[in-house]
């Protein structure tokens, strides 16, 4: 049973999205936020699986309630919701911790489809559309040499390899056939990524290769 924590400070909003989990057979509302605060609280107090999480709500917005949510309550994952796919929140989403993100005018199916994935530890959105996000707002973030991360070190090159590939996008199959690899070695390969650098996603590994300088947007990765 997938257990949610609504977050939105419209009361009908929330209401429909509780008609809409409670209908499926393996999904439970835990709870209820009308603020970024509240919404904090009971994830350390309720222990969601997946947090849906509206950004503009009054006093703590959903981003910084983000922060806070993947920092204290760290098997809860947050599923931001957006006005539009490739707005400035999304981008912050990504960067506070988000699993991903989706426009607030998605389909039910996609949005039930969305949260499976988020519970089962995958990302909300393909490694594409995280990219086009970081490269459209990558005037904000300030890359360092990718050599002075510590935690690059970690890793064999083959990792290294995966990491690359996957920061550019590719799915689990076209970075075995770039690779020359079996899909599930990619896969462990990649498992080993996540544990070694500390990070809960594919959305995550993207964010880290810009965050690191590993990769550049509209250059050739390095």
């Amino acid at each position: 049973m997938i257990r949610l924590l609504i977050a939105d400070d419209e009361s009908l909003l929330r209401m429909a999205f509780r008609m809409v989990f409670e209908a499926e057979p393996d999904m439970e509302v835990a709870g209820e936020a009308d603020d970024g605060e509240q919404a904090a609280r009971l994830a350390r107090h309720l222990r969601p699986d997946v947090v849906l999480m509206d950004v503009r709500m009054p006093g703590l917005d959903g981003i910084e309630a983000t922060r806070r949510i993947v920092r204290d309550s760290p098997r809860s994952r947050v599923l931001i919701l957006t006005t539009f796919d490739l707005d400035e929140y999304a981008f912050a989403g990504l960067k506070a911790g988000a699993a991903g993100f989706l426009p607030k005018n998605t389909r039910p199916q996609e949005l039930l489809s969305a949260i499976r994935n988020v519970a089962a530890g995958e990302a909300a959105l393909s490694p594409r559309v995280t990219r086009r996000v970081l490269e459209r707002f990558a005037p904000q973030m300030t890359p360092g040499p990718a050599e002075r991360d510590e935690r690059l070190a970690q890793l064999t090159a083959r990792e290294h390899e995966v990491l690359v590939q996957v920061a550019r996008g590719l799915s689990n199959a076209e970075v075995a056939a770039a690779l020359h690899l079996a899909e599930a070695t990619v896969k462990t390969h990649l498992s080993r990524v996540l544990v070694k650098l500390g990070l809960r996603d594919r959305a995550q590994v993207v964010v880290f290769a810009y965050e690191s300088g590993l990769i550049h947007p509209a250059a050739p990765d390095r």
